[in-house]
């Protein structure tokens, strides 16, 4: 196949496993999957926004902020993911309710689901947008691991939402991220010969 149509093919999964495991397994107990689900779910609660356009604005910020760091191709390849992301959730949570289930079900398919899902867009040389890109600048600059880096910047905005929703919330987004970001890195070190392995030369692309 192709490596251009294997890049993208890799990219559109990740985006859509990803938008599957938010509107599934985690939006509807309100655990935020990470930085910009946080604050999608947020402004879903105070203004009662669906969630896909909430995803979709909360990341409006970070992606004209990366244009200028990683450069066109990069930020082009995560505007796809986000805009896929955001409609897979904004199509399952308005067509498909998801009927609440054992909360530690749903956290730990999600997280999988979650981390296989973004694993997969970092290696097609995307990003799920949202805090993943601050997440990568500073990874790429100190030389650390992504998913990491990832889950201290995530913490302030858990916090945040578990004080406006609810105190549990926090120890289930901690969790799930726990077994999402080493999911991250695992799927990020794979060493696959068709998708390169970023590097240093993400930026200006």
């Amino acid at each position: 196949m192709n490596k251009t149509a294997l890049t993208y093919l890799c990219l559109f999964f990740g985006a859509i496993m990803q938008g599957l495991a938010m509107s599934i397994f985690l939006f509807p107990h309100s655990i935020p999957s990470g930085g910009a689900a946080g604050i999608a779910i947020l402004m879903n609660h105070w203004f009662d926004l669906s969630l896909g356009i909430s995803l979709w604005l909360a990341n409006i910020v970070f992606l004209l902020f990366a244009i200028n760091y990683f450069g066109f191709t990069w930020t082009f390849k995560t505007i796809i993911s986000v805009a896929t992301t955001s409609l897979t959730v904004g199509y399952i949570t308005t067509y498909f309710p998801h009927p609440h289930v054992n909360i530690f079900v749903c956290i730990a398919a999600g997280s999988v689901m979650f981390g296989v899902g973004v694993g997969l867009l970092i290696r097609a040389g995307a990003s799920s947008g949202g805090m993943v890109i601050p997440a990568l600048m500073i990874a790429n600059y100190k030389k650390w691991s992504p998913g990491k880096v990832m889950m201290g910047i995530n913490l302030f905005i858990f916090l945040l939402t578990a004080l406006v929703i609810d105190y549990n919330i926090v120890l289930y987004a901690i969790i799930c991220q726990f077994f999402s970001t080493n999911i991250i890195d695992y799927i990020y070190e794979l060493r696959f010969h068709s998708i390169k392995l970023l590097s240093a030369n993400w930026r200006k692309r």
